[in-house]
């Protein structure tokens, strides 16, 4: 079955949250997102200035995110697979860069007035054009999609998490997969801050952000065993992804998955895996923007 969401918007993750739809294994939903900042309108190209912006319950201050979407049988343990289906970003976005108080601006030396390099997006043909006409080809996907932890209260959306939330993977396009571990019973699915285009890191702390106009993604339960987000690629390759304050621990913790999924997928020792790794396996920095590093191990076809 098909269903399509949008509005129901939320900018935290909670186990509390009552579902705005509840599916069955095996169904899709089409998204309808605004962008990360809950634009009503669009930046203006130039110096930074505020713009009209969507008003919603509790005035929210993290990513606009919209569900969440409970999936019948889904229980504490499980795994979530979530395959990404079309991802069609909406008519404009913008890429906001210094203006904002942080330990990475402040070591870049952009702390001040912020600016907006505006785009127009053309989702017929796959590319943006800024204000000031800079061309670039749109890789759609969504940077945050996530389950709640198995903790009380509100958690904020800034740091991704083991159960997923703003990974930011340039990776999860189209006709990729993602697998999250369930902490909590029926799941809770929410997603949201759509990026037309980003390079690994995310280095201004904003992608090229916009709405997205429809994100189709198709649910299913899995038995499989995971204490990180994986993911396959839509080129069919397999990608692992850490996240920790240190970005050698988050590394670590891709890499370390990456070795248990050439054990598992593989039936290698890990001697051998790691062997394997060195030459197959490239480890790319996701993002180090959301107050916890990203690191997401790519395994290229190796056999």
């Amino acid at each position: 079955m098909v269903h399509s969401l949008e509005g129901h918007w939320h900018g935290y993750f909670s186990r509390e949250l009552e579902p705005a739809l509840t599916i069955d294994p095996g169904d899709t939903v089409r998204f309808k997102t605004l962008d990360s900042g809950w634009g009503a309108e669009p930046y203006a190209g130039g110096a930074y200035a505020p713009r009209r912006r969507v008003d919603h319950a509790d005035n929210d201050e993290g990513h606009a995110l919209t569900g969440p979407v409970a999936i019948r049988g889904a229980r504490a343990g499980m795994t979530l697979r979530i395959d990404i289906g079309e991802l069609r970003p909406g008519a404009w976005g913008a890429v906001c860069a210094g203006g904002w108080l942080s330990a990475w601006n402040e070591r870049l030396g952009v702390v001040g007035d912020g600016i907006v390099h505006a785009y127009q997006l053309d989702a017929a043909t796959m590319t943006g054009c800024s204000h000031l006409g800079h061309t670039v080809a749109l890789r759609p996907f969504l940077g945050v999609m996530g389950l709640p932890p198995d903790k009380p209260g509100r958690h904020s959306t800034v740091p991704p998490r083991a159960c997923g939330g703003n990974l930011d993977c340039r990776e999860l396009v189209t006709g990729s997969t993602l697998y999250l571990p369930i902490e909590v019973d029926g799941a809770l699915f929410s997603c949201g801050d759509g990026h037309a285009a980003q390079g690994d890191g995310e280095v201004a702390g904003t992608a090229l952000e916009c709405p997205m106009e429809r994100a189709e993604l198709t649910f299913e339960l899995s038995d499989l065993e995971l204490t990180t987000p994986i993911a396959r690629g839509a080129d069919g390759s397999w990608i692992t992804l850490g996240v920790h304050e240190d970005l050698d621990e988050a590394a670590f913790s891709a890499l370390d998955a990456m070795l248990e999924l050439l054990e598992r997928e593989y039936g290698l020792a890990r001697r051998d895996a790691l062997a394997i790794a060195s030459v197959h396996v490239d480890l790319r920095v996701t993002q180090l923007v959301n107050e916890v590093r990203g690191v997401h191990a790519v395994l290229r076809d190796w056999r």
